[in-house]
């Protein structure tokens, strides 16, 4: 049986580096050798690719051979031994800047490569979580009640933005995944802090209203109109709220309930709005959509993410696996679905 041949591709200059690496390191471990031929391509933080053996805790670029896209081609030359590396796909597990936002999208496009997950348009628009809510607002879809600042502009002023949004408010990057860059907000002095905290990660920062309630994923995977909705998820944060420690810190306390306890018509509810708003965005192949679900039953759409995490804890994978789909069965099933 001939091997079709993976390059997957993980690391990044983004600051999810570390979580894109642990992602990468059980995607490997899962995949069918019989079946695939893995060839591991490891970005490090300045954004060079580097052709590695294998995903270890420490990874040394010493030696290796940088890799080069041969556009047009459907090929990789390695530097500096010129060696051709001819993927059948690309498997990216990345996140944040340069790996969900469509870059690399765009790049196997460029390459004549079929990728995993969305396509560059889709990859960019649900990045950006101001254009993604600008879009489902537009179709009648209840998102977080949100204004946004630009970095430059005039600082907002905490009582002026709370009369609108209430208290606490959350200041988020617009452009940035795992909870990086997310403040929540209580006076006009963490308000300022938050702000630049934001503007860190992103010029445009998303200033949003707490919403009192339940915070519920589902899992897509497939290429619309094929398209499936897992079970629904719900996250328990072990802290004020479900921050970057809170998701992989070994000393987190957050659970996350699979399939969530909700009766069987809000769960309904929940999947046929996740599988909605994936087909209505342009998702293909796999994403992640979460929500809140309010005290007063309003059910908000949070954000879309493309590459969801594939760590130990990742929801993602766990959703799949609770419908019976184990993690090998997934990632066999992503790559199959490669456009």
């Amino acid at each position: 049986m001939n091997r079709k041949t993976i390059l997957l591709v993980f690391g990044g200059e983004s600051s999810e580096h570390e979580v894109s690496v642990l992602s990468a390191r059980n995607v490997y471990a899962a995949i069918d050798n019989d079946k695939f031929e893995v060839i591991l391509a490891y970005i490090d933080k300045s954004g060079v690719w580097w052709l590695i053996d294998n995903i270890v805790e420490d990874i040394v670029t010493d030696t290796a051979q940088q890799l080069v896209p041969a556009l047009g081609s459907g090929e990789f030359r390695t530097t500096p031994d010129n060696k051709s590396i001819k993927p059948d796909v690309i498997l990216p597990i990345l996140h944040g800047k340069n790996g969900e936002d469509g870059s690399i999208q765009g790049l196997a496009q460029l390459l004549h490569i079929p990728i995993v997950g969305c396509d560059m348009t889709s990859s960019s628009i649900c990045m950006d979580k101001l254009a993604t809510k600008e879009i489902l607002e537009s179709h009648g879809i209840a998102v977080s009640p949100y204004e946004s600042h630009r970095s430059g502009a005039p600082l907002p002023d905490f009582q002026t933005v709370t009369q609108h949004l209430g208290s606490p408010i959350f200041v988020k990057p617009s452009r940035a995944g795992s909870s990086v860059g997310v403040s929540k907000v209580r006076n006009q002095q963490e308000f300022i802090d938050a702000l630049a905290e934001a503007h860190r990660h992103d010029e445009v920062v998303l200033i949003e209203k707490g919403i009192s309630g339940r915070e519920l994923e589902v899992a897509m995977l497939g290429n619309p109109p094929d398209h499936q909705a897992s079970a629904v998820g719900e996250i328990i944060p072990g802290d004020d709220f479900y921050s970057y420690d809170a998701k992989y810190a070994s000393s987190s306390s957050s659970q996350s309930l699979v399939p969530a306890p909700l009766d069987d018509n809000t769960a309904l509810m929940v999947r046929n709005a996740a599988a909605n708003v994936y087909e209505l965005l342009g998702c293909s192949g796999m994403s992640r959509v979460d929500f809140f679900l309010a005290d007063d039953g309003i059910l908000y759409v949070n954000e879309v993410n493309t590459i969801p995490g594939f760590t130990n804890i990742s929801m993602y994978p766990k959703l799949w696996q609770a419908n019976g789909l184990a993690y090998g069965q997934l990632i066999e099933r992503l790559i199959s679905l490669a456009q």
